[in-house]
């Protein structure tokens, strides 16, 4: 089961690195549990489609130097994102092309082969002074 599950986060990192957010939103459950990073929760698979389809937009991101860890039904992936700041996204600063790089990570929890939870992580203040907001 552990391999499983790891290997179920192993091909969303794949397909988040390949732009494929369609095959992402196919191994999360209906109602998957999406929190953001310091902020809220959003639940379903159509309201992490709509979060993904912004994040497109606003940003080009892959992730370097992924870490899978876990135990059981609960993984984590520890990974550098490796990104470039597009279009302004709403309530941050103006997007002017930046580009970072940023230590991050996720927690999943799975359950019958789908992912349940995908809980995000980032260090926001750091993403400012990165792209010269502070």
């Amino acid at each position: 089961m552990q391999s499983m599950t790891a290997e179920t986060v192993r091909l969303y990192d794949d397909r988040f690195n390949a732009g494929d957010s369609e095959v992402m939103v196919s191994l999360l459950s209906e109602d998957v549990a999406h929190d953001l990073n310091q902020g809220g929760r959003e639940v379903g698979r159509k309201a992490f489609l709509a979060f993904m389809k912004r994040m497109e937009r606003s940003y080009k991101e892959k992730l370097e130097d992924i870490v899978i860890l876990g135990y059981g039904s609960r993984i984590a992936a520890e990974y550098l994102v490796v990104g470039t700041y597009l279009k302004t996204d709403q309530g941050l600063p103006p997007a002017t092309g930046q580009t970072y790089r940023l230590p991050g990570g996720a927690f999943f929890e799975l359950a019958d082969g789908r992912i349940t939870r995908v809980t995000n992580y980032y260090n926001l203040p750091l993403w400012l002074r990165l792209i010269g907001a502070e």
